[in-house]
């Protein structure tokens, strides 16, 4: 599983972020293709909406590519 760690002071990574960050989509015009597919959940739960927020603990689950676990 990969980690992926917060920036100081922050709380929070948007999920269209994450998903660019962790090379799952190569632009971000493709997030929402990505998201619309079914081929992603957070923490276990099917998720489409791109800025959703994501915050330490939580787990997202991407077809194709390694878990991410944010920190």
């Amino acid at each position: 599983m990969q980690t992926v760690d917060l920036r100081p002071g922050e709380e929070s990574i948007r999920l269209g972020q994450l998903l660019k960050l962790v090379d799952a989509v190569p632009t971000g015009a493709q997030v929402k293709d990505v998201l619309l597919s079914g081929a992603v959940t957070v923490n276990g739960e099917p998720e489409d909406r791109r800025g959703r927020q994501l915050r330490s603990g939580d787990v997202v689950a991407i077809e194709g590519h390694e878990d991410v676990r944010i920190r």
